[in-house]
């Protein structure tokens, strides 16, 4: 075992999350792991890493592992849900996603993913009930990533009102998190909001590197604003750094909307 967990720990730094990747939530737990537990978590965290690095067969040959090790073991058949989810296979990872909250009704990550794989498929309210169930458990470790995630779905969903309630609620939590602020600096924008939006936008930019989102979000509230040289600021940077994003591709087509 204890080689094991050092194997998991050099496999988890070369695998380290990179920015924009799928957000796994926490497949930790506070109650303490049976031996049978360890095994299969470690196993699980090794396919969730690997998952995070696009190498989605070696997580599955990972994931086999942790269920051969304990066939109950729901946070491996989240990761389960998530790596099918990302393939298109659309009916596995709805399978595998039930299951997990089957064996753990507690599981909170379970919730949360099933709940953004439910939005993406257009499942707004089904997803919207999810995050609520994530939410219902007073140990979430991070509940401001389901608070989030419940403000995208409600954007999505066409529910402006709920979807800045929820992402306000996810930045009080976490007054510093760059996706949160990004998106709720877009939502502002689409509220007209921009004195608020360009706030949230500058706040974004002191925390983290500029992205293809943020600069694209930056040339429409500048245009809106009517800086074109701040507007041509922006958009020069997204044209340099993200030549082949579709934000780069609307820009140079003139869709602003």
């Amino acid at each position: 075992m204890k080689k094991l967990i050092v194997v998991l720990g050099l496999a988890l730094a070369a695998c380290a999350r990179q920015p924009g990747a799928p957000d796994l939530g926490n497949v930790q737990s506070n109650a303490p792991d049976t031996e049978v537990q360890q095994r299969a978590r470690a196993f699980t965290d090794l396919a969730a890493a690997y998952f995070q690095r696009g190498q989605f067969k070696v997580a599955l040959d990972e994931l086999r592992k942790a269920i051969l090790a304990d066939p109950k073991f729901s946070p491996a058949y989240n990761v389960y849900g998530l790596v099918y989810m990302e393939l298109a296979e659309d009916k596995l990872a709805e399978d595998y996603f039930r299951h997990a909250i089957d064996l753990d009704r507690s599981n909170s990550e379970a919730h949360n993913d099933y709940g953004r794989f439910l939005c993406t498929r257009g499942r707004y309210d089904d997803g919207l009930a999810q995050f609520g169930a994530a939410l219902r458990n007073p140990l979430y470790a991070a509940p401001e990533q389901a608070m989030a995630n419940a403000g995208s779905c409600a954007e999505m969903k066409g529910d402006l009102a709920l979807a800045e309630a929820n992402l306000m609620r996810a930045l009080k939590l976490q007054p510093d998190n760059p996706q949160t602020l990004i998106k709720l600096a877009a939502l502002n924008f689409r509220l007209d909001k921009l004195a608020e939006a360009q706030r949230l936008l500058t706040r974004h930019g002191e925390l983290a590197p500029a992205s293809a989102a943020s600069l694209w979000l930056g040339v429409r509230l500048e245009r809106k604003a009517g800086d074109r040289a701040q507007e041509a600021a922006y958009g020069l940077q997204l044209r340099k750094h993200f030549p082949d994003s579709e934000e780069a591709r609307a820009l140079l087509a003139g869709r602003y909307e």
